[in-house]
């Protein structure tokens, strides 16, 4: 009896031990950082009309700003996507030089929190974001 209540504190402590490292693990996996490699992606919605040209000089411009990596251009649309370092810049600098530079009225597109919400379906469903989310309430 006494060797079957050691073996059963081994094996609880064993697994507690292995829980709290997964936790601390998913925890530090999905939790948002940001080094010279990150990349994000904005969007400018201009409220005109756009022709080719005023797509190639905006385009042109944009690539000329500090921190910028790609930049696209819909004159069909009246879109202004582009994907910056955030180390360098900010979207929202990005977008008031963009409406100070031009003579566009523009704003910058950011999405409600239901879209946020309901974007990735695989994030929303998958176990280790549900035990992240846990874990991210919790501490």
């Amino acid at each position: 009896m006494k060797k079957i209540k050691k073996i059963a504190l081994w094996t609880g402590g064993t697994i507690l031990l292995l829980t709290l490292v997964l936790a601390a693990h998913i925890y530090y996996v999905y939790r948002p950082k940001a080094d010279k490699y990150t990349k994000v992606m904005a969007r400018i919605d201009v409220r005109q009309q756009l022709t080719q040209d005023d797509a190639d000089k905006i385009a042109a411009w944009m690539y000329h700003q500090q921190g910028i990596d790609h930049v696209l251009v819909n004159p069909q649309t009246n879109i202004v996507i582009f994907t910056f370092y955030p180390l360098k810049t900010t979207g929202d600098k990005i977008t008031a030089d963009f409406k100070s530079a031009f003579a566009y009225p523009a704003e910058r597109f950011k999405p409600s929190q239901q879209s946020l919400n309901s974007g990735c379906p695989v994030a929303a469903t998958a176990f280790t974001y549900k035990v992240y989310k846990f874990i991210a309430q919790i501490i």
